[in-house]
């Protein structure tokens, strides 16, 4: 990492990582969508660390600000690694499988962002989300 020469530099670094706690954060509301990576052994294994890096990545660039990004243990599919779930009102709460970086992002432009389940990707779905 370079040398810091002004405190300017330095509230950019300070509000970059202020946002991405920002999408972390586990605050709920009725509209905020809910991102949890299966962050077990087999998860981190199969690339979902990357994964979560690029969704919490694409949401920024996209400026999607009702989105909270977490880490979850072991989902039971292990088979099916890197695992997403996305929980959004008004829509069935979905799992998705195989999700590499790619992926992660379509699901943030297709799912999050224009409300579109990526039907190829879906390993699991559940209608108690919607009302």
């Amino acid at each position: 990492m370079a040398k810091l020469k002004t405190v300017e530099e330095l509230k950019k670094i300070r509000q970059a990582a202020i946002d991405q706690l920002d999408l972390r954060s586990t605050a709920e509301s009725e509209d905020k969508v809910i991102v949890r990576v299966g962050m077990a052994t087999c998860g981190i294994a199969s690339g979902a660390r990357t994964t979560m890096n690029a969704i919490m990545d694409e949401i920024a660039k996209q400026g999607i600000t009702n989105v909270s990004v977490t880490q979850t243990g072991c989902m039971g599919y292990c088979a099916q690694e890197p695992v997403v779930e996305v929980v959004s009102k008004g829509m069935p709460s979905v799992i998705y499988g195989k999700v590499d970086e790619t992926r992660g992002r379509e699901i943030v432009n297709e799912h999050i962002k224009n409300g579109r389940l990526l039907q190829n990707a879906i390993i699991n779905k559940s209608f108690e989300n919607l009302e």
